[in-house]
């Protein structure tokens, strides 16, 4: 944020801006994580960090006690991201459902990546 702030007041760009908002909202949003954790002793798990965390967590377990059903998880969300980004392909999509579909393919190669990392970190 220091370097955008920086850069922002001699050559204001929009992207810029943008950038610097959106990294003042999640400072926002560490901060108020910080002080659920401090006023009640557990995290919101809303900030993008913590979430991608708790998933983490939840897959290593998963591997660790159950590894057939990691693996089905597994399978299950590489066919997700297959299913939804061979809906973007389909010119029969109105706009709301390639947004919808595009949020889909996202959120699960995320966790397609997660789920990999789980996968080569146990070995």
């Amino acid at each position: 944020m220091k370097d955008i702030d920086a850069v922002i007041d001699k050559e204001p760009t929009k992207q810029r801006i943008i950038d610097l908002a959106e990294l003042r909202n999640r400072n926002l949003l560490a901060f108020k994580e910080l002080k659920s954790y401090n006023d009640k002793g557990k995290f919101m798990n809303k900030h993008p960090l913590l979430t991608q965390f708790s998933i983490r967590t939840t897959y290593e377990e998963l591997l660790k006690n159950k590894p057939a059903e990691f693996l089905s998880e597994y399978t299950n969300v590489a066919n997700n991201v297959s299913r939804y980004s061979s809906f973007l392909n389909n010119d029969k999509r109105t706009a709301e459902q390639r947004e919808k579909d595009i949020k889909n393919v996202a959120k699960h190669k995320e966790k397609e990546a997660i789920m990999r990392e789980v996968l080569e970190n146990k070995k």
